[in-house]
């Protein structure tokens, strides 16, 4: 797509095309302008659309693997955000063509969905007081009894507004001069030099820009902080694929310093999500807690505990037995924890071009879990007398 030619940021390019001397310093152009472009405006209609081209459709429609030795399939904690579940069927029946049993839900961040006309499910961002952490918990309901659960709606549109702020103080941390030693902190710890903390800021307010112009038509999943880097890889198109990366490094490093200043103060707690989702007969899962190993230690009312999860994998054993102990000392009548695990597969990373994909988010697939199968893990599992039917049959039960 070709842009403005009196565009000063492209004048470079065009005498330096990004795909040659890929030995040399990277230069970075001195006049950038911050004016939007033509292209500008239909970047930005790319990245926020939810209407899936026929080449995307097709990313969806057909995986790269199937799995036709497994016949029972568990997925309760992936997102499935804004691509249509007709096609993640597809997907999914494409993926096991033997399964005769699954159940599967869907787990947006503070939004609701539903996959099979039965269960309805949702991962919460909540704060706990007593460690003073934001975590997230899962939430699973036979979809009955989330009809009129107006109370949880409302705490999920709070939550998912709050959440969505984020993205502003992203942003504000870039380009704003009050904040500008998040900026400078954030290149001191990665390196980087002026040109490139210049570069970041010249399309950092671009983005700004178009957001504030659209803010009221750009559908609510995509106003998070992914926005800014999915900006920066239309970039792509113009630029040397290193600056592109150098760039993204370095808002990932200001992304950590707003995510550490972040108040959680107007996070709903944790205790009122599980008290609302027990008064409507919902079930709890905690996921990945190796990232907030703290929560096992609250004894919180949960129904189970996710020891698998493609970026929490290295304590699976070990939370398999601290499960184990949990339910030998539970008193007589109390439900066991059960034992979940998770593929945490996000569907947006399937439908991008090919070089703007996280390699390791885009291989996770609905319902893969192969710590499931793994010998030296299935020996904890026969010891806790758990498999993904067994626990399809206890969750399910509960929920209904």
């Amino acid at each position: 797509m070709k842009i403005a030619e009196d565009s000063s940021d492209l004048q470079f390019l065009k005498l330096e095309p990004a795909q040659e001397n890929k030995t040399r310093p990277l230069e970075i152009p001195e006049n950038i302008s911050e004016d939007l472009t033509e292209w500008d405006y239909q970047s930005y209609r790319r990245i926020t659309t939810i209407d899936l081209t026929e080449i995307q459709q097709e990313r969806i429609r057909v995986p790269k693997k199937t799995y036709s030795r497994q016949d029972t399939v568990v997925a309760m904690h992936w997102h499935p955000e804004f691509i249509p579940m007709e096609l993640i069927r597809e997907r999914v029946n494409t993926m096991f063509p033997n399964k005769s049993r699954e159940l599967i839900i869907p787990t947006n961040h503070n939004i609701l969905n539903c996959y099979d006309g039965k269960h309805t499910g949702v991962e919460v961002d909540c704060f706990a007081k007593p460690f003073n952490r934001k975590v997230q918990i899962l939430l699973h309901f036979e979809n009955s009894k989330v009809e009129k659960a107006d109370v949880l709606k409302s705490m999920l549109k709070h939550t998912l507004r709050y959440r969505s702020s984020q993205l502003f103080e992203l942003i504000h941390s870039i380009v704003d001069p009050n904040l500008d030693h998040r900026l400078q902190e954030a290149g001191k710890l990665y390196g980087a030099d002026e040109d490139l903390l210049r570069f970041v800021k010249v399309y950092t307010r671009k983005l700004e820009k178009l957001l504030l112009e659209h803010e009221s038509v750009t559908p609510q999943d995509h106003i998070k902080n992914k926005l800014l880097a999915n900006y920066f890889d239309q970039l792509l198109e113009f630029y040397d694929e290193r600056l592109i990366k150098r760039a993204q490094f370095l808002i990932q490093k200001v992304k950590k310093i707003v995510k550490k200043h972040f108040s959680p103060d107007y996070f709903y707690s944790i205790e009122e999500f599980i008290e609302e989702t027990r008064m409507l007969g919902g079930g709890i899962v905690i996921p990945h807690p190796e990232q907030f190993w703290p929560i096992l230690l609250a004894e919180y009312d949960v129904d189970g505990i996710e020891v698998w999860n493609p970026q929490s994998q290295e304590f699976t054993e070990f939370l398999i037995n601290v499960v184990n102990q949990k339910n030998k000392t539970h008193l007589r009548g109390q439900r066991p924890i059960l034992i979940f695990m998770g593929d945490d597969c996000h569907l947006s990373e399937k439908i991008k071009e090919p070089q703007c994909q996280n390699r390791e988010k885009v291989s996770r697939e609905v319902g893969y879990q192969p710590a499931w199968d793994d010998l030296a893990i299935r020996k904890s599992l026969i010891v806790a007398n758990t498999d993904r039917g067994k626990l399809i049959e206890e969750y399910v039960a509960r929920l209904n």
